[in-house]
């Protein structure tokens, strides 16, 4: 169980070990109640066989696609399973925070409801490497596919998100709503960025990791992904509705407006 201190704010949550350590990376996969989306994803993972651990950062899914025995056969190294209130920022802390801990040199991070191509995860590696501090995933840049994009997101996220974080960081991001991204540990470990706050609960860590980066003059980039909306189904996402539309854009325009900065 986790404990909070003056300077590091984590979520309680419950911690499995299923494997040891292996690699200088980790990636992160926040989920909740993915279902089959999650198993095939980690399926898909276990056949590429990137160079990093695997985590999961699980929001408290009560679906059985965490059984720890696929876990451990698809290679996951931990089950961080959040045990307090909070949305996926929350998630996002106690994941990074065990990153951190167990003294990996970066993190990458991707959705776990499978709309992401996962054969990219090499690429993001590859600039952790070279010595990024933030890699951004676009669907937009050269190499990167987007299929199926909800006119809604699609417009959302070109028109109003893009814009607004790229302006606030002083740098031109394509993509910033993708989850798929990668950090140095020394970014997130930078006092100056100090992401482990109860201020980050919902959303907020996303965008304010986006605009701190270049703010800081610390190395930046964006690598081409593939994001994948099914057809003829539901899409898979965690924010619906009017009311969630409205809350992310305050917390985008707190962060473009520098109200989480420490």
């Amino acid at each position: 169980m986790s404990t909070d201190t003056p300077s590091r704010a984590i979520p309680a949550h419950r911690t499995d070990i299923l494997g040891p350590k292996q690699h200088r990376h980790v990636l992160v996969i926040p989920v909740i109640n993915e279902g089959e989306r999650i198993r095939r994803q980690l399926r898909q993972i276990a056949e590429l066989a990137p160079a990093c651990d695997i985590v999961i950062a699980d929001g408290g899914s009560t679906d059985g696609s965490l059984d720890p025995d696929f876990l451990r056969f698809v290679g996951v190294r931990a089950l961080l399973t959040k045990t307090a209130p909070g949305k996926l920022s929350a998630q996002l802390r106690i994941a990074y925070a065990f990153a951190l801990d167990e003294g990996y040199d970066g993190v990458v991070t991707v959705d776990g409801n499978g709309k992401d191509g996962v054969d990219a995860i090499p690429l993001f590696l590859e600039k952790l490497d070279e010595g990024y501090d933030y890699v951004q995933g676009s669907r937009y840049v050269a190499g990167g596919v987007a299929e199926n994009t909800p006119r809604d997101r699609h417009l959302a996220g070109r028109l109003i998100h893009a814009p607004v974080l790229s302006l606030a960081a002083g740098h031109w991001y394509t993509d910033t709503t993708n989850g798929f991204r990668a950090y140095s540990a020394r970014y997130l470990a930078d006092p100056r960025v100090a992401p482990f706050r109860d201020v980050f609960v919902r959303y907020e860590l996303l965008f304010y990791l986006t605009v701190r980066a270049a703010r800081l003059g610390l190395r930046t980039t964006e690598v081409p992904v593939a994001r994948r909306y099914p057809v003829g189904e539901a899409t898979p996402t965690k924010i619906s509705g009017m009311r969630g539309r409205l809350d992310m854009l305050g917390e985008l325009f707190a962060a473009a407006t520098g109200r989480f900065n420490p």
